[in-house]
């Protein structure tokens, strides 16, 4: 499915024009996730893409685009199982991203627990590069967002949200919808306030802050504060 994101703001501030608080997160709330986890795939894409450009290998080179192509068809168990003899098996930078797309993989088979603990256990191994391990987390906590609880989304990615870190973007984005999802809306307006006061900030990303800034001064839960 293709977003357009200015659209699909619009049709947000439509909703709260028209005094429909009430249904703009059921209705949209899934969709402000979908088109902003599509910030964080491109990153960590790019991420992985580097590393890979960095350490090829190409003895297991065509076993791992094979594993994809498997994967691309939805032949999830034989993707699974190809990744898996990469990860024991497979030189350079390959067992790394084996283990990515493994969990990516489980993913798509609808395992959004096994695809946490895979990327959580990826986050959390030495190891693995540092760039790799943030792309992990990064891809742990947008899942915990549906699947788990506010707390559970900071401990896997408020320590990138920080000032330098190139997931920063998106680990504040991920926190102030974890932090909206669970009601605390105070905690909520504080992250998407950072991405707008943040310069460095994509303009995708700052707009969809500034949308749910306006969800949350419109919900009367945390007015916007007086300057």
């Amino acid at each position: 499915m293709a977003f357009n994101d200015d659209s699909f703001i619009r049709e947000v501030n439509e909703e709260l024009r028209s005094d429909q608080m009430k249904g703009v997160w059921r209705r949209f709330g899934r969709y402000i996730v979908v088109v902003a986890i599509l910030i964080v795939v491109g990153t960590a894409g790019k991420v992985l893409y580097d590393y890979w450009d960095d350490n090829r290998s190409s003895g297991t080179g065509d076993q791992f685009l094979a594993a994809m192509k498997l994967a691309d068809e939805n032949k999830n168990d034989e993707a699974l199982a190809a990744l898996d003899k990469l990860e024991k098996e497979g030189h350079g930078a390959y067992p790394v991203l084996a283990r990515m797309r493994a969990a990516t993989v489980q993913v798509q088979k609808g395992d959004t627990v096994a695809a946490i603990a895979a990327f959580n256990e990826i986050g959390k191994d030495n190891a693995v590069p540092a760039a790799v391990r943030d792309a992990a987390k990064m891809r742990a906590g947008w899942l915990l967002i549906e699947n788990g609880t506010y707390e559970e989304v900071s401990a896997a990615i408020e320590e990138m949200a920080v000032p330098g870190n190139a997931f920063r973007h998106s680990a504040r984005e991920a926190l102030g919808l974890a932090a909206y999802k669970a009601g605390n809306m105070a905690q909520a307006r504080q992250w998407f306030q950072s991405i707008v006061d943040d310069t460095d900030s994509p303009r995708n990303v700052a707009n969809r802050a500034h949308m749910m800034l306006d969800l949350i001064t419109a919900s009367g839960k945390a007015p916007a504060a007086q300057g």
